[in-house]
């Protein structure tokens, strides 16, 4: 262990052997680490436990409605950018069961589940993804209601955010404020440099999991390597979000400008977008009753605007074709949920462009609405 006193605040440097150890140290706290690796020639986040389950030398080819994971031979271990998985899946799941109710001889009793927040460290969370738990935060965690499940996740979670450096090429992050570089909101940052990885401690816990390893201190030369590689990401981004901040106005005044119609002609109302979106979070409440009705479970599982039922109420939809529902899930992420939580709820990860198998490029149909130009 270093004798070098550490804070939260503090940036160091670890060579990249450390990193086994710093997985091992948060192990034994407690925490099942979560990361990037590839499987089956796709890129998930699933259990890890040493550097060498990392992605190491490969990148992402991706464009509107295309994605693939190539192998370039290089050392780095967090170049590739995300795929379809989001970290959203590990604290608020796909499908959660809230309570079960059981049928005795007395009549029906209900079992409630007594959720416990699960011990994830989330490995690699890049600054798109983390603003987008912060946007979810304020969905989940409101002072007037919180859920509880949502809560327990996020209160156990460790996060350790990784700068990206190597932005793909649906990506907006930097037009949105959001990225590349990771600024608050995690326990430790790290910027990958070509022989160490520069750690910022940003919590108690952080500092804890790095007073473990053998570190030196950031000099002045690995600083200003790391700030060159970030103002470069910075000018390689694949795609640009124009103004973003006069969005909720221009598109509350556009309600019925023709491009709605021209893009739902193309629009295949298949949800994926807001599957694979890090902030998106309508859900449903589902029941499901054994064969012989002596029990049934009330299961919470993610749900999307684009399904026709999902704006279903008695007496008809409220959204019944394709080009009202596309319109309420653009104004919504751009405009509507500004209102609602202060925030736009678009981090511009660029996944709802690369994963639309019409090609949809959301930064091109916002162009085309408020008349700004996309080179």
């Amino acid at each position: 262990m270093s004798e070098i006193s550490l804070e939260v605040g503090s940036t160091v440097a670890i060579s990249k052997d450390q990193f086994d150890k710093l997985l091992q140290s948060l192990q034994k706290m407690g925490y099942l680490t979560i990361g990037p690796k590839i499987l089956d020639d796709a890129l998930i986040y699933a259990p890890i436990s040493a550097l060498a389950d990392l992605p190491q030398g490969y990148i992402s080819e991706q464009d509107a409605g295309s994605y693939r994971v190539v192998n370039t031979g290089h050392t780095r271990y967090f170049d590739i950018t995300p795929g379809a998985k989001t970290w959203k899946e590990f604290l608020f799941p796909p499908r959660t069961t809230l309570f079960t109710v059981k049928k005795n001889s007395n009549g029906w009793v209900v079992e409630k589940e007594d959720y416990q927040g699960k011990p994830y460290a989330l490995i690699g969370v890049r600054a798109c993804e983390l603003a987008a738990i912060h946007i979810q935060d304020k969905v989940f965690l409101r002072k007037d209601c919180s859920d509880p499940i949502y809560q327990a996740n996020r209160q156990a979670a460790f996060i350790l955010s990784v700068d990206c450096l190597h932005p793909g090429d649906t990506c907006f992050c930097y037009s949105m404020g959001t990225g590349p570089k990771n600024s608050v909101g995690f326990d430790i940052n790290i910027t990958e440099l070509d022989d160490v990885f520069l750690v910022e401690i940003g919590s108690e816990a952080g500092r804890m999991v790095i007073g473990e390893l053998q570190f030196t201190p950031a000099s002045a030369f690995l600083l200003q390597a790391a700030k060159l590689w970030l103002d470069e990401a910075c000018s390689q981004m694949g795609r640009e979000l124009l103004n973003p901040q006069n969005l909720p106005s221009i598109l509350l005044d556009s309600l019925d400008h023709p491009q709605w119609e021209d893009v739902a002609k193309r629009c295949l109302s298949c949800a994926s977008c807001t599957q694979v979106c890090p902030t998106c979070f309508c859900w449903d409440i589902h029941e499901k009753p054994d064969l012989i009705s002596s029990s049934s479970q009330r299961v919470r599982v993610w749900d999307s605007c684009f399904n026709p039922d999902y704006s279903y109420i008695s007496g008809g939809n409220t959204r019944p074709n394709t080009m009202s529902r596309y319109r309420q899930w653009l104004i919504h992420k751009f405009a509507s949920w500004y209102h609602q939580f202060e925030v736009i709820g678009c981090v511009g990860c660029g996944r709802c462009i690369t994963w639309c198998p019409a090609g949809i490029d959301i930064t091109k149909e916002i162009a085309a609405i408020t008349k700004e130009t996309v080179e």
